[in-house]
């Protein structure tokens, strides 16, 4: 498996271009670890990678992110020590840091090496970092699924349908900190397909109940709560963040506050 994620990249001249294909591959490689462990039995698949990988999102992402839907059977710590088996036995150097002091559990997976034989760092003791979140209390009213993806190998993946992944997004969009163009290049991928696609409300208000209190924000008005948080931002910002994981870099220049606008 090592030899075929740096054949996947050999081939390609641009450094963050074999980053985020070799990086990708090494997401297909959890994936397909925790898909044998039977985690998602109890797991569901959400964020911008479960898009790229679910529904062809023309972007890539950096980390995987999980939803508990089903305490029966979470053991993370056992699927954690798998997966190191899994990559090292496919001759990845790797190593697996899990942290479950908080809601959010954290597992950091650092691959040694590989960006040193792939081409893109010159220094040997670079590792390339993969960082995996699960939520062990998510907000609830996802609606979930369950599909064969067959993205550099085959998976079996439950993850949340599109309106409740949208939901996600718009979460993040009214309440994160920090503004992420990839954020905003998602919002217009959504709301580009036809017919446009529209956040599931119930899951979307249980989530900012739980992150900004009861009623605070209504999600029925996410519209005005996205575009208000629009109007602070500069698109330059936006398309700078995002063009690094694109996959045709120029799709960056769809970040205008014109397109972002129209969308809403």
């Amino acid at each position: 498996m090592k030899e075929v994620s740096l054949a996947l990249v050999r081939e390609f001249q641009d450094p963050a271009q074999k980053m985020n294909l070799l990086r990708e591959y090494l997401q297909a490689c959890v994936l397909r670890s925790l898909h044998e462990s039977e985690a998602f039995l109890c797991l569901s698949f959400v964020g911008g990678t479960a898009l790229r990988f679910l529904y062809d999102l023309p972007r890539f992402s950096e980390g995987l992110d999980f939803s508990v839907e089903n305490h029966r059977g979470y053991e993370p710590k056992k699927w954690m020590e798998k997966l190191t088996r899994d990559m090292s036995l496919a001759g990845f150097d790797v190593a697996v840091r899990w942290n479950d002091r908080k809601t959010v559990h954290v597992a950091w997976m650092r691959v040694g090496g590989i960006l040193k034989e792939a081409g893109i760092s010159n220094m040997v003791e670079q590792k390339l970092s993969i960082k995996l979140e699960v939520d062990t209390r998510p907000p609830e009213g996802a609606i979930l699924e369950k599909r064969l993806v067959n993205r550099h190998m085959l998976l079996s993946l439950q993850h949340h349908d599109l309106p409740s992944l949208m939901a996600g997004k718009v979460h993040a969009l009214v309440t994160r900190g920090y503004p992420k163009g990839r954020d905003w290049y998602d919002l217009v991928w959504y709301r580009a397909k036809r017919p446009p696609i529209t956040p599931n409300l119930t899951l979307l208000q249980n989530a900012l109940d739980q992150t900004e209190g009861e009623g605070a924000i209504r999600a029925d008005n996410w519209r005005s709560q996205v575009r208000a948080r629009l109007e602070s931002l500069s698109d330059e910002d936006l398309r700078r963040d995002a063009a690094a994981f694109l996959e045709r870099r120029q799709d960056a220049e769809l970040l205008s506050m014109e397109n972002l606008r129209s969308v809403l």
